[in-house]
């Protein structure tokens, strides 16, 4: 519910986000365990390293507040990580997505 009661019209708004996340993030699994995030949380889209060896990016797509959960557990990651800075800019919903990828 929003202010006064009144609906929260956002919630079942669909969003796309644009993650950039830098740390130690490249071979202590984030990829696989974003990959797992999203899928059970009904977020498609992809991730991927970034040649510079300390950076992820990804594109989510989905539910308002699935993609805000998937973006949450990415400012932490998996267990080996160290998250120095992460980046998120949303933007309009495309539906380009039919299900959760690893990019190579």
């Amino acid at each position: 519910m929003g202010a006064k009661g009144e609906p929260d019209l956002r919630a079942g708004e669909m969003v796309r986000a644009h993650l950039i996340v830098r740390g130690l993030v490249q071979g202590v699994f984030f990829r696989a365990n974003m990959r797992r995030v999203a899928l059970e949380n009904g977020v498609t889209g992809w991730v991927r390293n970034l040649p510079d060896g300390r950076t992820v990016e990804a594109v989510l797509e989905g539910p308002r507040e699935a993609v805000e959960r998937v973006v949450c557990w990415s400012l932490r990651g998996p267990p080996l990580a160290r998250v120095a800075e992460a980046r998120v800019e949303f933007q309009e919903y495309r539906g380009e997505y039919s299900t959760f990828e690893i990019r190579y």
